[in-house]
């Protein structure tokens, strides 16, 4: 049986005796019933992960962290989404299927057509949201680094701050060009994804003037929740990449 895994959001170094947080100790004992003994494994976003066993004293646990072992589960290159803000939960089935798919960042969009517009206080609650679960979906499927994932921005303040060194791509169902006809050498790519509605002509024409490629992906029209993550695989299966 396969050893449950834990995100750490501490610093981890072999053979040391390290009092899991709250909410991890909570999690391990309450939520699986792990006992005293229980063989686990830590990562702490770093690289690599940790043996380790649960000392277990009442609803508090510390682990005693053993050897660190350089396992690796990413791409050989780097992805980052870039996604128009969908309504109700969508969000959350993106990023636990990017972090699945093997995604290095996301970056939400505000974009014009978002039917969600998150006020400052709503954005960082999101945020922090989406964080525990590309954790979760890091320790469910094996990858010791965590993705990224932006603060939600506009397009414009998205682009400024991208630092890919590959072919941003829009996708767009009128483009003329395929995912296979856009793909370059490079190891970098990113992936533009509108909203539901779309993205509108104003953020096109600002993709475009700053050197995005506008593609189609298929004949069919993809839903914002499955465009991406569909897009994702597909860069991966194209470059040859697990």
């Amino acid at each position: 049986m396969a050893r449950p895994r834990f995100f750490c959001p501490l610093p981890l170094q072999p053979h040391q005796a390290l009092a899991l947080p709250a909410d991890l100790a909570h999690y391990a004992l309450r939520v699986l019933r792990l006992k005293d003994g229980a063989a686990v494994i830590l990562f702490d976003g770093l690289g690599g992960e940790y043996e380790a066993v649960l000392r277990v004293q009442g609803k508090s646990a510390e682990a005693l962290v053993g050897a660190h072992h350089a396992l690796e589960a990413e791409l050989p290159g780097r992805i980052t989404l870039v996604q128009g803000l969908p309504s109700g939960d969508k969000m959350d089935w993106i990023v636990e299927k990017a972090v699945e798919l093997g995604a290095n960042r996301l970056i939400p969009i505000a974009a014009r057509r978002s039917v969600v517009q998150l006020n400052p206080e709503r954005e960082a609650k999101r945020l922090k949201h989406w964080q525990r679960i590309a954790q979760s979906a890091s320790e469910q499927c094996g990858r010791n680094r965590l993705m990224r994932i932006d603060a939600p921005l506009n397009l414009e303040a998205c682009l400024d701050a991208l630092d890919a060194a590959g072919p941003a791509l829009l996708c767009h169902p009128e483009a003329g060009k395929t995912l296979g006809q856009a793909l370059g050498p490079e190891p970098d790519v990113t992936l533009l994804v509108g909203p539901e509605g779309g993205w509108s002509p104003e953020e096109q024409q600002l993709a475009l003037r700053r050197g995005a490629t506008p593609i189609r992906f298929g004949t069919r029209v993809l839903r914002t929740e499955t465009a991406g993550l569909a897009l994702i695989a597909a860069v991966s299966a194209l470059k040859g990449w697990n």
